[in-house]
């Protein structure tokens, strides 16, 4: 396996060790906001946060649907402060209709990584679903390597040479 094949796994499965997402978003005055999630991921790499309505991130996200999201190395994890392994998407958001397929099987993906905290908060009438599309990504594995996930197929890598 060259190192690109090996970059390309890892990307893969990166966001398989996380529970939660840093999400950062914007007010409608343009001051940003950073926060987390616990998310779920498709196949099609959306990934899918369950919020609160009195959230900050959320009432942002009703105003300007956009989002970047960063998922990143532990700290104790990692060889060198400065260069962490991480990725981060560039996201448009969009709110899911609780009464869609999409919704009942996001929350039934919810309720099988997470257990049964989701069964309270669908009886909370302020918790919603949005679905954060990446629209750009990178993924940055360490000093001088860093790739750009292809706008075109958000499953490949492509690296960033300048």
């Amino acid at each position: 396996m060259s190192q690109f094949e090996a970059i390309q796994a890892a990307y893969q499965t990166f966001t398989d060790q996380f529970q939660s997402a840093v999400i950062c978003t914007v007010s409608q005055d343009g001051l940003p906001n950073a926060s987390y999630a616990p998310f779920v991921m498709d196949d099609r790499k959306n990934i899918y946060i369950y919020v609160s309505g009195l959230s900050t991130h959320t009432q942002n996200l009703n105003v300007k649907p956009l989002a970047s999201v960063l998922f990143i190395e532990d700290e104790s994890k990692t060889q060198q402060m400065f260069a962490r392994r991480r990725l981060s998407y560039d996201c448009t958001a969009t709110l899911v209709n609780s009464s869609t397929a999409t919704w009942i099987q996001t929350v039934s993906n919810f309720e099988s990584r997470f257990g049964n905290i989701i069964q309270m908060l669908r009886d909370l009438p302020d918790f919603r679903i949005f679905q954060l599309t990446p629209t750009s990504g990178r993924f940055v594995v360490g000093f001088g390597a860093a790739y750009d996930v292809d706008a075109n197929d958000l499953n490949k890598l492509i690296h960033v040479t300048s």
